[in-house]
């Protein structure tokens, strides 16, 4: 493998402060400030700078001579630049993905000095800042080691890896590796699959980590001046990919627990939180989980989605069947009665239930549903079993006390505890149906 030269001095080093962030800023206290933003279309940005537009993430940072970066909107972006040192600009998303798929077009006059047309970005653990050079005036930055070659939509490119030592860094001053991937013959439009190159550097022990930003970007450096201007494809947004998986089709029963795992995964390994819509009464979701628990209440179908959201905004959504059957049948309308009587001390509190069946129906098991109004916490139901989210709480029956015939009553007990409020409930449902008190 051949040894190749490195970068020109000083070319990365000034343009990497533009991306480390706070933490660069403090390593490096001579670097000009990076000033976050929210650009509007059409927003001129001529020194150093990264914010968003549209939801999409854009940087820009300028070392010597003179560069400006025009934001159309989050796909389009065009920059000009003279007896420039160094500047790069562009627009991506932060954080990026190793399953990005780009397409782009670009009209590039250059004169003079380095220009670089590319997708480019870091990763941390390992801290690694990477490129993939599909156009460029006269040639691409190759340095490092030669590590061989491989094809993707359509070209070929030539990858080398490249170690910088005791330079800044998005982690401050550091030793990191480069991964270039550079085509042999350049293009103004085409296409990028970075998981293809995340693959070929893979398979020469390349690794990279979890996602920072990733941009497509323009840079140029060596004292040119030019031109270019850059669309993004309207079928290939910047940002994450959140993929719910749908659980399939889902059953249960009246007053039997459930407990059902959705999962989800973000492109860019970000924390995601969880909802729902449609779920079965009994039932709600964990928002930090993605897992559906309580106990049914009420039998029949439902259409249930659950939807997942990271921290930029990304979701991804799954619909899926939840059937509920068995167990009593709600009583009709004002059929039944219940008596709550509490008896409280500090901290702590039990509570006898008396469940009554004023209808002419014999109810076969039930579910009693209702919800504290004070911040009360159930420990134990003394004849039956139970589940609470929140301040909302269900008591199902035991296999020994399920049958309530027309005009009997049933007696259950809980004890739990309490911080602020022991407030005792005013309402309460019995198999879904509401009942008088």
């Amino acid at each position: 493998m051949k040894g190749l030269p490195a970068n020109p001095a000083g070319r990365r080093r000034g343009r990497i402060l533009l991306l480390a962030g706070s933490a660069c800023a403090l390593a490096l206290a001579t670097a000009a400030a990076v000033l976050p933003g929210t650009a509007r279309a059409a927003t001129q940005v001529c020194s150093d700078q990264t914010g968003t537009i549209g939801g999409a993430f854009y940087t820009m940072f300028v070392s010597g001579g003179s560069a400006c970066i025009t934001l159309n909107s989050a796909t389009s972006y065009s920059t000009t630049w003279s007896g420039i040192g160094d500047f790069v600009g562009g627009i991506g998303s932060n954080p990026g993905s190793t399953s990005r798929t780009v397409s782009f077009s670009n009209s590039l006059n250059a004169n003079g000095g380095t220009t670089l047309v590319s997708l480019y970005g870091w990763s941390t653990s390992p801290l690694v800042e990477y490129y993939v050079e599909d156009n460029y005036v006269p040639a691409g930055n190759a340095a490092g080691t030669f590590m061989g070659t491989m094809t993707s939509d359509g070209g070929t490119y030539n990858i080398y890896e490249h170690q910088q030592v005791n330079q800044p860094s998005i982690q401050g001053t550091a030793t990191f590796e480069q991964y270039l991937a550079i085509r042999t013959s350049p293009i103004s439009s085409g296409t990028i699959t970075f998981s293809n190159f995340v693959s070929a550097w893979a398979s020469h022990g390349m690794n990279l980590g979890t996602m920072n930003y990733q941009v497509l970007a323009t840079e140029a450096f060596g004292g040119g001046s030019g031109s270019d201007s850059v669309t993004l494809g309207s079928g290939n947004p910047p940002g994450n990919t959140v993929t719910v998986t749908n659980p399939g089709s889902q059953s249960g029963t009246v007053g039997t627990a459930e407990s059902v795992q959705v999962h989800a995964t973000d492109s860019a390994g970000a924390a995601l939180t969880y909802s729902a819509s449609g779920l079965p009464a009994g039932l709600s979701i964990n928002s930090s989980t993605g897992v559906i628990s309580g106990t049914p209440t009420t039998s029949g179908s439902s259409s249930v989605t659950v939807t997942a959201k990271d921290s930029t905004g990304a979701t991804g959504s799954t619909t899926f069947t939840w059937s509920v059957s068995g167990g009593g049948s709600p009583p009709p309308g004002g059929a039944c009665k219940v008596v709550y009587t509490p008896n409280d001390w500090p901290g702590g509190f039990t509570a006898q239930i008396v469940i009554s069946n004023t209808g002419s129906t014999a109810l076969s098991s039930w579910s009693l549903g209702f919800t504290f109004p004070g911040d009360e916490k159930v420990t134990s139901n003394f004849n039956g079993s139970f589940s609470q989210s929140g301040e909302a709480v269900t008591l199902t029956s035991a296999s020994y006390n399920g049958s309530i015939p027309a005009g009997g009553s049933v007696t259950d007990g809980i004890q739990g505890t309490w911080t602020s409020s022991n407030a005792a409930p005013t309402s309460f449902t019995l198999n879904g149906a509401t009942c008088s008190t």
